[in-house]
C-alpha cells in the first residue's frame, strides 16, 4: 500500500468519528480524506506543496 493511500485512510477514518453527524461531517471527512493523500503524497515525493508555503524557497 503506497503511503498516499494509507494517508487517504487515515484521513477518512480519523473522519469517521464525526461522519455520523449528518451531511457536514460527512464533507469533513472529505476533506480530511483529500488532506491526508496530499501528505502521502508529498512523503512519496509524487507531489511538491512547498511552491504553497511562502516564505520557503529553495535556492
Amino acid at each position: 500500500m503506497s503511503a498516499s493511500i494509507a494517508g487517504l485512510l487515515a484521513g477518512l477514518l480519523l473522519a469517521l468519528v464525526g461522519a455520523v453527524g449528518g451531511l457536514g461531517w460527512c464533507l469533513v471527512a472529505v476533506l480530511l480524506g483529500a488532506v491526508g493523500y496530499l501528505a502521502g503524497a508529498q512523503l512519496e515525493g509524487r507531489i511538491d506543496l512547498s511552491d504553497l508555503i511562502p516564505g520557503r524557497r529553495r535556492g
